[in-house]
């Protein structure tokens, strides 16, 4: 249980998460939208009428008018499907609205309009993890990372998934450190429960008559 109020806490804290409910596993909610990926992978509408529609939905969202936000991305994404800035607002729209299967048709989109939109990436990882589904949202994660290789939230919920869903402390681990390390300073949460992962990983096994 305290491990489970701790991952609470950080995903409070650290990754705007909503409060988590009650229950054997952590299921954390998707991230609030993190700043946009170096290789600007979210590519949004040429100057034009379009763009201002696409500020406008954006001023909206801000504004907390979803409903009226989503119509405008909604034709947007009518007229130019190709791109895919407002996929991935629609989306993050969306998810938050908790229409997680909306979500995740608008993420898709986003991906496929643009294999290296990290964020749309993200965002799957944690709606198909919601959804239950541990593999899709682990690859999901991974093609995060294969995008923006020093994507720090991606880092951090694919050590989640793997830690508290998968029950793969090494791999967790490895990625807790990375999430350290692109963070770009420590998380005094993470840093604990890396210890805690540590401490509870096997001794080496030694064979007789070869040093270990």
């Amino acid at each position: 249980m305290k491990r489970y109020a701790e991952l609470c806490a950080l995903a409070a804290m650290v990754l705007g998460l909503a409060a988590c409910a009650g229950g054997p596993a952590p299921r954390p909610h998707p991230p609030a939208p993190p700043p946009a990926p170096k290789a600007a992978a979210v590519q949004a509408p040429a100057a034009g009428k379009a763009e201002q529609r696409y500020q406008e939905a954006l001023a909206l969202l801000k504004n907390g008018q979803r409903k009226p936000a989503q119509d405008i991305l909604l034709v947007l994404t009518r007229e130019q499907p190709e791109l895919s800035g407002p996929w991935t607002t629609l989306g993050i729209s969306q998810a938050q609205g908790q229409q997680r299967d909306a979500a995740i048709a608008s993420f898709t989109r986003a991906v496929a309009a643009n294999p290296r939109n990290a964020m749309a990436y993200n965002w799957l990882g944690s709606l198909y993890r919601e959804s239950g589904n541990l593999v899709a949202s682990e690859q999901a994660y991974l093609k995060a990372l294969a995008s923006q290789p020093d994507y720090a939230v991606a880092h951090l919920n694919l050590a989640i998934l793997y830690d508290v869903s998968m029950k793969r402390p090494q791999q967790a681990l490895s990625y807790y450190r990375s999430y350290q390390q692109f963070k770009g300073g420590e998380n005094l949460i993470v840093s604990a429960w890396i210890k805690e992962l540590e401490a509870a990983q096997p001794p080496p096994v030694s064979v007789a008559g070869v040093q270990p």
